[in-house]
């Protein structure tokens, strides 16, 4: 069952207001267990980890930007 329109722009709103600063925090938490590694792997976990967390949420975000399809009103 696909989610109507205004819901996926709602939740797509939550997600990025709650959950990125939330994973965030978690993904800065859990690198800082470990010993600092140099710049660039640190940078390459970031980006790893920034693509993890887009991908669940791919059918949400997906065409969030456009115009309302399901809006027959001018």
């Amino acid at each position: 069952m696909a989610l109507p329109y205004k819901t996926r722009r709602r939740l797509a709103l939550l997600i990025l207001l709650i959950g990125l600063p939330a994973y965030i925090a978690a993904a800065w938490y859990v690198t800082s267990l470990f010993e600092r590694p140099s710049i660039l792997v640190e940078f390459v976990i970031y980006v790893a980890l920034g693509f993890v967390w887009a991908l669940p949420f791919k059918f949400i975000f997906k065409g969030v930007g456009q115009a309302d399809p399901d809006d027959s009103g001018k």
